[in-house]
Parts: structure tokens; C-alpha cells; sequence
């Protein structure tokens, strides 16, 4: 049984031992020239302004977590618009409670000041 996962294991070994190699040749054979302005942050074509330890507001990331699960929350509306008419009113009244409790989570968010950028 074992013996039908050999294929699987050879390319896995193959596709590791390529990554490997590929690293180590570029190593000892690629040029490596540093000068100043490689050694430069990058931001889309534009100087750099400050520097590229600066500390972010905790704000920042509060406010991307919010939009990431409210993002993911909104995901769960398209299974349940596929099979909405299989669902009837049982899947339209947990859709009703789903989106009353994202909507209270929203204001309780909304009065706590969690969307205010300042």
C-alpha cells in the first residue's frame, strides 16, 4: 500500500533537492557587489522617508484585523447564497440571526471609537 506514495515521496525529493541546489549555486557562484544604494529600502520607486525601523500605532493593526474577519465573515455569505432556496425559512432565519450578530458586533466596535483613525 505504502509502495503507491513512492511517486509522491521521488518528486517531493526531487522538487526539495532543485530548491536546494538552486540556493547554494546562486551562494557561491552569484556576483555579490553591495553598494549603497542596493542596500536601500525599496518603496515603490519613491525615496525612502524615515526609517525602516519606525514604529506602527497599534491602531494600524487593530483596524486590519477588524476588516479581515469582518472580511471573512462576509465570506460565509456566498455557501449560503448558492443553497438558499434548499435552505427555506430555516436558512433565511439563521441568515437573519448570522447578520444580527455581525451587525451588534459592528456597533459594539463602532461605539468603543475601534474604527476611529487619529
Amino acid at each position: 500500500m505504502m509502495v503507491e506514495y513512492l511517486p509522491i515521496l521521488i518528486l517531493f525529493i526531487i522538487a526539495l533537492g532543485f530548491a536546494v541546489t538552486n540556493v547554494i549555486l546562486s551562494a557561491i557562484f552569484g556576483t555579490q557587489k553591495p553598494t549603497a544604494e542596493k542596500l536601500t529600502p525599496y518603496e515603490c520607486g519613491i525615496d525612502p522617508v524615515g526609517s525602516a525601523r519606525e514604529r506602527f500605532s497599534v491602531k494600524f493593526y487593530l483596524i486590519a484585523m477588524l476588516f479581515v474577519i469582518f472580511d471573512i465573515e462576509v465570506v460565509f455569505l456566498y455557501p449560503w447564497a448558492v443553497a438558499f432556496q434548499s435552505l427555506k425559512l430555516f436558512g433565511f432565519i439563521e441568515m437573519v440571526i448570522f447578520i444580527g450578530i455581525l451587525f451588534i458586533c459592528y456597533l459594539y466596535i463602532w461605539k468603543r471609537g475601534g474604527l476611529e483613525w487619529e
